[in-house]
């Protein structure tokens, strides 16, 4: 079985489509989102109709969650606050009641996905060091756990100690449990301002991490024509 993972869309329909391709030319058999299709980017309609056209299993993240109003907004900084609001504005009522609907977390008889951690995954914790990663791992009955949130790709592996890298290409080995980040597909912030996914090939045991270009400054125009803060456009063109 081979799935694409997918996550942290945040309403940039543009990187949207270009990974979408990008996994439709390499044979996906499934397709799954990690969370948050809206958010920061000006076309959060478009990227819900395009996610559900396609059945993509998806669960909740926390701009997803802000929208709808089930998560407050104390926690955003002031640009999030300023896009889950311009969102939420935007949305419908099928599109929210979408939204909320949306579980925090998949089993799929191997893996789990999760948004941000195991741990409270209604809180969105962040797993960007050793302590969030054990935290996680202790409710982890799977060997994968597959997370977005911090849009950064990073694996955490447990076997007898606990180590973190950045490794695009995963070997899944049968002594080991691991922690995924798949990346950003519409706001990367690890330098590279390419559009992020994942590719898991149960057979072969090995988890690609992916990059895929895709026209920044369209999205970047798109974003500032929307009135939304000029900084995530910029950030955009970044990665960061």
């Amino acid at each position: 079985m081979r799935y694409a993972l997918i996550s942290d869309i945040h309403g940039n329909t543009d990187a949207l489509h270009a990974v979408l391709a990008d996994i439709e030319k390499s044979g996906a058999d499934k397709l799954l989102c990690l969370g948050d299709i809206v958010g920061y980017g000006a076309e959060p309609e478009e990227c819900l109709r395009e996610v559900r056209s396609e059945k993509i299993d998806t669960i909740q993240g926390n701009h997803d969650s802000a929208t709808v109003g089930t998560t407050p907004l104390e926690h955003f900084n002031e640009y999030a606050k300023e896009a889950v609001l311009w969102t939420a504005a935007r949305l419908g009522a099928e599109d929210k009641k979408y939204l909320r609907d949306l579980p925090l977390t998949r089993d799929y008889g191997g893996f789990t996905i999760v948004h941000s951690s195991l741990d409270a995954p209604h809180e969105w914790h962040y797993i960007v060091d050793m302590l969030a990663a054990r935290r996680c791992f202790e409710l982890l009955t799977e060997r994968i756990c597959f997370i977005g949130h911090s849009h950064v790709p990073l694996v955490f592996t447990e076997s007898g100690s606990l180590s973190c890298g950045r490794e695009s290409e995963i070997a899944i080995r049968e002594d080991a449990r691991y922690i995924i980040n798949i990346g950003s597909v519409g706001q990367p912030r690890d330098g590279d301002s390419r559009a992020s996914y994942g590719f898991y090939d149960t057979e072969a045991m090995r988890v690609e991490i992916r990059r895929v270009p895709y026209d920044i400054r369209s999205v970047q125009i798109k974003i500032e024509s929307a009135g939304l803060p000029r900084f995530l456009a910029f950030r955009l063109g970044i990665g960061r």
